[in-house]
């Protein structure tokens, strides 16, 4: 019998459901979780981020690809939080993004909302609606395709 799922989820916990690791896990924290519909996270920005030593030097922003990868990663989380039989051994790719709106910067300080909902799955693809938000403020948003595939051994 599996332990029941404790919120908020940290980074150690989050290792566990996704592949990613640094410089490119891009969630610090799951705050909120309705299986099969919706996930709430974070990712804090922080000026020791790599990606900020070329983008840009002496205005550091964050990449708004980077912003719509953290929704993707928090879809993944969402995903792999509401399959009880787990998910071992697939891997999930990013394979489609559309309707992306960026109307923020995010900046080092930042704490970046991530809210990823499910709009559906289709076979072994999964479409996700995420908005992106510094205090408040929506910084992003996109519909985003992910694509399952089996791991390598």
């Amino acid at each position: 019998m599996t332990q029941p799922l404790q919120l908020p989820l940290d980074v150690t916990a989050i290792q566990k459901l996704l592949p990613h690791r640094y410089p490119f896990l891009l969630v610090d924290r799951v705050l909120e979780l309705e299986p099969h519909k919706r996930v709430l996270a974070y990712k804090n920005v922080t000026c020791n981020e790599p990606f900020f030593n070329g983008h840009f030097p002496g205005h550091p922003v964050m990449p708004g690809v980077l912003v719509v990868e953290a929704l993707a990663q928090a879809g993944g989380i969402l995903t792999q939080l509401s399959n009880e039989a787990g998910t071992d051994g697939k891997l999930f790719y990013l394979v489609k993004v559309d309707n992306a709106r960026f109307s923020r910067m995010v900046v080092p300080g930042d704490r970046l909302e991530l809210d990823v909902t499910l709009k559906r799955t289709i076979r072994n693809m999964a479409l996700y609606i995420g908005t992106a938000r510094v205090d408040g403020e929506v910084a992003a948003s996109a519909e985003i395709l992910c694509a399952e595939v089996k791991g390598e051994a």
